[in-house]
């Protein structure tokens, strides 16, 4: 899947070896809406964006690829993106917090050290929760497709004819990867959670999920800052470091899937500068398009 300012697409090999993709308008409210350029608001309307669009692409893929035999439908996909999102609150925010409650009687029983211990537990959990799943053979092909995006949009920003043999020459690394967006999260939630540490237990642990929005909105303009700014490009270490786990180096093929991906995000006038640099993949131009879907 691939992000433009005005469009999203997906691409996907089916069965048949054919290169089969979707285009669709991203949705009204991020790319027309003053919020969604305004700092702070923007990133919690993106991390909402990502996880809707994540799900649906998901199920768009699955069915072209033949596992499964129907499409998800809107509600159903609503209904996992809840489950996933309280598992996810569960997981890395309220057992954390309870496992530092537990824990910081044996140091000096004060706030600071819940601070510490919850910062660290929430870390080791992210680390470990990736490292855990990458060890299915389905999760490493969906860090090699990983990979294999990365390094498409590393050739297409340094204005490379977007070629296998171009593409193949760069990182699977970026640092504008959602990796490096969770760890910044959670580096930002020790810092802001620092600042509350004088609050009773309850509080600390209620702040947690209510300043959720905050955290988000803040580690995105850092990630943005790290990405574009040299002076803070420390900031994006760690997330480059975790995406030894989250990306793999792609085959050729998933290579043309992820081409084709990004020809159909773009809109006109960038498709004509990706044909000036020089030839393109064939296999992606050839990539079947499914009908374009707007979203409301």
């Amino acid at each position: 899947m691939m992000r433009a300012p005005a469009a999203w697409a997906i691409a996907v090999r089916r069965p048949d070896g054919v290169i089969e993709t979707q285009r669709n308008e991203l949705p009204r409210l991020s790319s027309r809406s003053k919020a969604a350029r305004m700092p702070f608001l923007r990133g919690v309307m993106v991390l909402v964006e990502s996880l809707s669009l994540g799900f649906r692409a998901l199920s768009w893929s699955a069915q072209r690829a033949g596992e499964e035999d129907e499409e998800i439908t809107r509600g159903q996909a609503i209904g996992t993106m809840v489950v996933a999102v309280v598992f996810a609150l569960a997981l890395f925010i309220l057992l954390p917090a309870f496992a530092a409650g537990f824990m910081k009687r044996y140091f000096d029983d004060s706030s600071l050290w819940f601070v510490i211990l919850d910062g660290i537990f929430r870390i080791v959990l992210i680390v470990g929760y990736i490292w855990a799943i990458s060890r299915a053979k389905e999760i490493q092909r969906v860090f090699m497709y990983h990979g294999a995006e990365h390094k498409t949009i590393h050739a297409y920003e340094s204005g490379d004819p977007l070629t296998i043999d171009a593409i193949q020459n760069y990182s699977p690394r970026h640092p504008r990867c959602g990796t490096s967006f969770l760890i910044i999260v959670a580096m930002v939630a020790f810092f802001v959670f620092l600042t509350l540490a004088p609050l009773p237990l309850t509080w600390q642990i209620a702040a947690r999920v209510v300043f959720i929005p905050v955290i988000a909105g803040l580690s995105y303009e850092i990630l943005k800052l790290a990405a574009n700014a040299r002076w803070m490009a420390f900031a994006s270490k760690p997330g480059m470091w975790l995406q030894a786990i989250t990306t793999k180096e792609p085959t050729d093929d998933q290579v043309e899937v992820a081409i084709a991906s990004l020809l159909n995000a773009l809109d006109d006038e960038e498709l004509a500068d990706v044909h000036s640099r020089g030839p393109v993949n064939a296999a992606a131009l050839a990539a079947e398009p499914t009908e374009e879907t707007a979203d409301e």
